[in-house]
């Protein structure tokens, strides 16, 4: 189990505090120690080695940084400004289904047919690349409640972004501009609410196709970890039988 000899029968699920001293590479003593909250320092390098072994995701990772007080390490090397081949092909044959794939800053690297059609074409940010954040915040049509919830969960997973790339020059302009251009950017950009992950299921309602139904799920492509790859799907059979006549 998870890289560990087999020792006698287990009356507990789960991993033993020794057990996951002996995979992080960190004596007990010192395990036991930060468990309690004593003044250890840990670094960087053995806090990634414990979220390894727990499994945390991106959001518990960077909790485990934030109750440590260390700071969280930036990602290595830079990241992609166009779609990759492998992932602007499946995101195009997810069709009639709506799909789409944005980079760290939001920027819209690929987006199907089916997206066209029921979320319609993002707007293009000052710099020129098409960008979901952009689209949300200066879109002048009132599209309601909905879209304002869709707008601040982009948002809190932006930001999670942002903080990860402090000094960034393309990130610092697009939330300059988008401070310059959207009074309800400038209100919300202050309160540093911070989303990682997104999972659930909207009602959209469409001025041409109807009522949709779709379950939507953002999840990151293991071979580009710095990809968000977002897809809909139909939640009822109304909605299933509007999208295939796309």
């Amino acid at each position: 189990m998870a890289g560990l000899e087999a020792n006698g029968r287990r009356r507990t699920p789960g991993l033993r505090r020794e057990e996951v001293a002996q995979l992080a590479g960190v004596g007990l003593s010192w395990y036991t120690w930060l468990e309690q909250g004593r003044d250890i320092r840990p670094s960087a390098q053995v806090l990634d080695a414990l979220a390894r072994v727990l499994r945390l995701d991106t959001g518990e990772r960077a909790h485990l940084f934030h109750l440590a007080r260390v700071e969280l390490p930036l990602p290595a090397g830079d990241y992609p400004r166009e779609a990759p081949p492998e992932l602007a092909a499946i995101v195009e044959n997810l069709a009639p289904n709506p799909a789409y794939l944005l980079g760290p800053r939001t920027d819209v690297l690929a987006w199907n047919r089916g997206a066209a059609r029921v979320l319609g074409e993002p707007a293009t940010a000052p710099d020129g690349r098409p960008n979901l954040l952009w689209w949300m915040f200066t879109e002048e049509a009132d599209r309601g409640e909905q879209w304002r919830e869709t707008a601040r969960n982009t948002l809190g997973r932006f930001r999670a972004e942002h903080a990860r790339r402090i000094g960034d020059p393309d990130f610092a302009a697009l939330v300059a501009a988008l401070d310059a251009a959207s009074p309800l950017f400038r209100s919300w950009w202050p309160r540093h609410e911070v989303v990682t992950e997104q999972l659930g299921t909207k009602t959209i309602e469409h001025p041409v196709l109807g009522t949709l139904v779709i379950h939507h799920l953002q999840s990151v492509p293991t071979s580009h970890p710095d990809l968000r790859l977002t897809q809909f799907v139909p939640a009822d059979a109304a909605t299933r039988e509007t999208l295939l006549g796309l």
